[in-house]
């Protein structure tokens, strides 16, 4: 059987969605997945086992550009593409209308979620089959929920598995060291730097090695500062998302904000705090073995506000203490 995914984007979406092809995998033996993800996560459906084919869309970049990429013949190509293989059923993992204006482009049926269920409603009027799944649980469930249903096989019991060899990608001979996830995308997600700092600098008191990811030159100046005149902190050349992956896995853990790379380390079972002022984890967490979330309790918490910091009651005392628990505790435990 050859399935074909739309799940495009972000980050976070596309790893929860793995899961659900790990249950697929196990109960449909030789089935396998076409995946269509945003041109900048390609490399993530193609460490699971059971896809076939990424197929890169670059829709965030087309539509800045439109007349360049119509003249370029590049969404042509990728029409092209889509229509090279004969699939037997699409899956709208997205329920987004951009996600299933692509799947015109298949001649296979197309089951996604109904319209209590999408988050886009009009997006359904592209399904041929139509799927309930309850709107409050996390979204890792629901689609794991979304595939059993599309593919007629019994939801499995228990925590989704990620279907990734952590092994296989990280990097054991770099010696024990923690990873300080600090950058993300919304002004009112980042930890305070102070915070960053005092932390960084009491993991040093225990002589613990810690390092520091940067994905621009803002959150590398600011890594800079964080591990300034440190024993035993430094921060990382610049890396791609196979690179900083490759650094998650070797992690013995991750302190993280709410940002993508959490979601990577909970895939990758790498144990990691994640740190959460204007958002909540109740639906879109980190989810996974060792996955520890602490949440803001000042003004704003949970707010959804982009810009409003809402950090307080979330400082560097009570994550150490988290972190130190977490560091003590037996692996087979977590």
């Amino acid at each position: 059987m050859r399935v074909l995914i739309i799940k495009t984007s972000s980050l976070g979406d596309v790893v929860h969605t793995l899961p659900a092809l790990t249950d697929a995998a196990r109960a449909i033996p030789g089935i396998r997945f076409d995946w269509v993800v945003e041109e900048g996560f390609a490399e993530i459906p193609a460490w699971h086992p059971a896809v076939s084919q990424v197929i890169p869309v670059a829709i965030r970049r087309w539509r800045k550009h439109l007349l360049q990429t119509w003249r370029s013949g590049e969404w042509k190509r990728f029409r092209q593409r889509l229509g090279a293989t004969r699939y037997d059923l699409v899956i709208d993992a997205q329920g987004l209308l951009k996600s299933a204006w692509l799947t015109r482009y298949v001649k296979a049926p197309v089951a996604g979620l109904d319209r209590d269920s999408a988050r886009e409603p009009i997006a359904c009027r592209f399904y041929d089959r139509l799927y309930a799944v309850p709107r409050e649980q996390h979204a890792l469930e629901r689609t794991r929920q979304l595939f059993a249903q599309a593919l007629d096989y019994p939801l499995p019991v228990g925590v989704g598995d990620y279907g990734l060899d952590r092994a296989a990608l990280g990097d054991t001979a770099a010696g024990p060291y923690l990873l300080f996830l600090h950058g993300t995308t919304w002004p009112s997600k980042h930890w305070p730097e102070a915070d960053w700092r005092a932390l960084a600098e009491r993991m040093d008191e225990l002589g613990w090695a810690v390092r520091l990811p940067w994905g621009n030159a803002e959150e590398k100046a600011r890594a800079e500062r964080i591990v300034s005149g440190l024993q035993y902190a430094a921060v990382l050349p610049k890396l791609n998302l196979a690179g900083v992956a490759k650094v998650i896995a070797g992690a013995r853990a991750c302190v993280s904000v709410d940002t993508g790379l959490g979601h990577l380390a909970a895939a990758l079972d790498v144990p990691n705090i994640s740190l959460y002022g204007p958002t909540l984890p109740g639906k879109v967490g980190a989810y996974g073995r060792g996955q520890i979330h602490l949440c803001a309790s000042g003004p704003g918490a949970g707010s959804g506000d982009r810009n409003q910091p809402c950090f307080e009651g979330l400082g560097a005392e009570r994550v150490a203490l988290e972190l130190e628990a977490l560091l003590l505790a037996p692996r087979e435990t977590l």
